[in-house]
């Protein structure tokens, strides 16, 4: 097992997670304990329908408004001259 410090670890993150993700033994030593770095299988137990929402969907509505009402108002402004 390769093990590094807290400092040697963030120097090169994403080179350990790597290793880490190949199956190599990763670990930090944190205090007096080793911190294994490992890969994990996570299947998700969520399960999407209509009603749930879809990332991004406020925003877009939000977009969609904002970008309705700067219409209106730049109409609003040609008809007032």
């Amino acid at each position: 097992m390769k093990t590094l410090t807290i400092t040697e670890a963030k120097k090169n993150l994403s080179r350990w997670l790597a290793a880490a993700a190949q199956g190599q033994d990763v670990g930090i030593v944190c205090g007096a304990d080793i911190i294994a770095l490992r890969k994990i299988e996570v299947e998700s137990t969520v399960t999407r329908n209509a009603s749930t929402p879809q990332p991004g969907s406020k925003l877009k509505r939000w977009t969609e408004r904002r970008t309705k009402d700067t219409a209106n108002s730049s109409g609003q402004e040609n008809s007032l001259r």
